[in-house]
């Protein structure tokens, strides 16, 4: 038998054999101490089990759970004081019959304290909303808004492609930048993988700032790699800004393999857009190490006498709570007449989805609106994988044919809307760093709600009686991407 100073192979074989299996079940045990959801557990568990040197590398750069460790730390940058006590003033005032007067407000009392204790998030009265329902008529208002920028544009996308949307948005920048603008831009690094260096060289020589959130540099993967920065964020000149689901990318133009992609995104001009520019000043600490201090200039008072009540509400592992997905759960809780989701990726938690159908069950009308195709296999399949319980509480489920529908709403009862750049799944919920505008407006909400008839329109209605009619070999896809989805 082979020797090696002076142990078999049989002994080192034995000693790294139990080298792993200790290590596994130091790995497991951990998970178990970190007092995740079980499904979420059972998951790294099983991967670890049946993979255990592969299982354990990628539990260590996507599973671990950043929030309870407290890695971010809210970016080592203390929150703006002038919100902190804005929030303070409105817990306080809440009852307040000036806030209240307002029914929408009165009726959502609880989801607005709710953003305010968990996620420091002022409700904003001033506002003006416009829907945007597609990349048309996004990037024309928003180029719009570019060349009349006077003073400063800031930008923060997960996607930012080197394509011809990308390079016409990458031009205006340039040019202004030239005209003594002060332009900065954020983007993923992962998100916006295709950027080349050459790229971004040029946006700096004409004096673009730019930021890459969290660089992953292979093969030195970093834990922070699961990660990503997927909110999209204009504001220029401190006066309007932008948010939705809508990346600087052609394919919102163009559409792709799987048609035209559909989205709604929104233009915001008033107080809103402060807590917007909030969120990107903290962003571009973290990304840069420099502090934009100019309150004047970055916050400037807004000129909107129109009254739309709203919250813009971020979350992300920097922060204490999953301020977005409780949002939501709450607003599903107390829903009285109906609930209209639409998203491209579900993959909700257990929470959000016995809420859902527990609302369903108590005669609350629940739609929601999904993809018939999808950008992402595994996903499209575990997706997929919700549709029977949701039938089987009396959800109604659609999927969208005319292309690929990215849009992420939510209306409920005319009252409360979300839009915004948080997908109805676990990674929004709980890695990425999202941002949503929560709507207390019936106007918004009609408008919302006319586009989601639309969609429906250019959908199929999920019958039980179609779904059991699908193949076994769709099924067993669908129980295995179930399986590995809590994973995603």
């Amino acid at each position: 038998m082979a020797m090696f100073m002076g142990f078999t192979f049989a002994d080192v074989w034995s000693v790294v054999t139990a080298f792993y299996v200790v290590a596994i079940i130091v790995v497991i045990a951990f998970i178990i101490y970190e007092k995740r959801e079980p499904e979420k557990a059972l998951a790294w568990i099983t991967v670890i089990a049946l993979l255990p040197v592969v299982g354990v590398f990628l539990y260590f750069i996507f599973g671990r759970n950043r929030r309870k460790e407290k890695i971010f730390n809210r970016k080592e940058l203390h929150d703006l004081e002038q919100l902190d006590r804005m929030c303070l003033r409105q817990l306080t005032d809440i009852s307040n019959p000036d806030l209240l007067h307002h029914r929408s407000v009165a009726d959502n009392r609880d989801i607005i304290t709710l953003l305010l204790n968990s996620n420091k998030a002022p409700l904003t009265m001033h506002n003006r909303l416009k829907v945007l329902h597609n990349g048309k008529e996004t990037f024309s208002d928003l180029l719009d808004s570019l060349r009349r920028a006077e003073k400063f544009i800031h930008m923060e996308y997960y996607i930012f492609e080197n394509d011809r949307v990308g390079r016409k948005v990458a031009r205006i920048l340039m040019d202004k930048a030239r005209s003594g603008v002060a332009v900065r831009l954020i983007y993923d690094d992962v998100g916006s993988w295709g950027l080349s260096p050459r790229f971004v060289y040029k946006l700096r020589k004409a004096g673009v700032e730019t930021g890459k959130f969290m660089p992953v540099v292979f093969p030195w993967l970093t834990s922070g790699v699961n990660y990503r920065n997927h909110r999209k964020i204009v504001v220029v000149d401190g006066k309007r800004a932008y948010t939705g689901g809508i990346n600087i990318a052609e394919r919102y133009l163009r559409g792709t393999r799987l048609g035209r992609w559909r989205d709604t995104h929104l233009r915001i001009e008033g107080d809103a857009v402060g807590m917007l520019q909030a969120i990107f000043v903290t962003d571009w600490y973290f990304v840069s190490g420099k502090r934009l201090f100019d309150m004047a200039l970055y916050f400037p008072p807004a000129k909107v006498d129109t009254v739309t009540p709203m919250q813009i509400a971020s979350s992300g592992p920097d922060s204490d709570w999953a301020s977005i997905m409780q949002a939501f759960f709450a607003a599903i809780g107390k829903a009285r007449r109906y609930i209209y989701i639409c998203s491209p990726y579900f993959l909700p938690n257990q929470a959000v989805l016995t809420a859902m159908k527990v609302a369903a069950l108590s005669g609350i009308d629940v739609r929601v609106i999904i993809p018939s195709r999808s950008d992402s296999k595994v996903v499209y399949w575990a997706t997929r994988s919700y549709i029977p319980e949701l039938l089987e509480a009396g959800i109604k489920v659609f999927l969208y044919r005319k292309g690929f529908i990215h849009a992420k709403v939510i209306i409920i009862d005319g009252e409360f809307s979300s839009v915004g750049t948080a997908n109805m799944d676990i990674r929004s919920f709980e890695d990425n760093f999202e941002v949503s505008a929560i709507i207390y407006d019936r106007a918004t909400a009609r408008i919302l709600e006319e586009q989601f008839r639309e969609d429906m329109a250019d959908s199929v209605e999920i019958t039980a009686e179609m779904w059991d009619k699908r193949s076994s070999l769709h099924a067993a896809y669908e129980a295995l991407a179930r399986l590995l989805s809590p994973l995603l």
